[in-house]
């Protein structure tokens, strides 16, 4: 059975960021792939179908949707990591496995057949399939540096996302080499909690004590519209 988490987003001024990370760096760990400065750089191309399903999900505001992405850290391209995120009611489910460079180019390039037959990865073969079945595509990069607090007890995750920014060059995603757009204004960020089933209150009321509204912000989404102006 899967389990769903709880991902809470808001959306958050420089002044309240700065003052909210100090805040939480009091009650939180601050996650192990973190760098001296507090932050790691994720890098994922989002990939949908021939109908933009993925994207139009999220503008009708389906309580069932999912996406599909490929995504690594920093400048680690070595290790890449496929990703399928489902959402239900608001709450979400991720699974995902390492691929390698090879399977990667070889999904790109349209030899998807051969990793299919290959690999032993479920969810990787379940990729393909989608491939075949809805002619997923690579669709839009979606790049940002993240500070992340953790609470492995009782598995809380809190994140805050910076110079979030978008590119369609697809072909150079593995070099880093692109030019980005600002998804939004530079004084703007977005805070994500995640947590199980219970948000402890004094994590809560944190959280609260700002008076930030919850958002439905999806990278994505805004991603796919700050490039084509209007989904196709």
């Amino acid at each position: 059975m899967k389990k769903y988490r709880n991902e809470w987003k808001y959306v958050c001024s420089n002044c309240n960021l700065e003052l909210l990370k100090s805040r939480i760096s009091n009650l939180l760990s601050l996650d192990q792939n973190s760098n001296e400065n507090g932050k790691y750089i994720i890098h994922s191309l989002y990939f949908d179908d021939y109908k933009n399903k993925s994207a139009k999900e999220v503008e009708s505001g389906d309580f069932k949707r999912s996406k599909w992405r490929i995504r690594y850290y920093n400048d680690l391209n070595t290790n890449l990591y496929l990703e399928k995120k489902e959402k239900l009611f608001g709450k979400c489910h991720k699974r995902k496995c390492q691929i390698s460079i090879n399977e990667y180019n070889s999904i790109i390039n349209g030899d998807y057949m051969e990793v299919f037959w290959k690999t032993e990865e479920k969810l990787l073969k379940e990729f393909i399939i989608d491939i075949i079945n809805r002619n997923f595509m690579p669709k839009v990069i979606i790049d940002y540096e993240r500070t992340a607090f953790i609470e492995p007890i009782v598995n809380i995750r809190i994140t805050l996302d910076t110079n979030i920014s978008v590119s369609y060059d697809i072909d150079n995603f593995l070099t880093g080499n692109y030019v980005n757009y600002p998804l939004q204004e530079q004084n703007y960020h977005v805070l994500e909690v995640k947590f199980d089933d219970i948000l402890p209150g004094y994590i809560k009321n944190l959280v609260c004590s700002f008076g930030f509204n919850r958002t439905s912000f999806s990278k994505y989404y805004l991603g796919r519209k700050k490039i084509t102006g209007i989904l196709l």
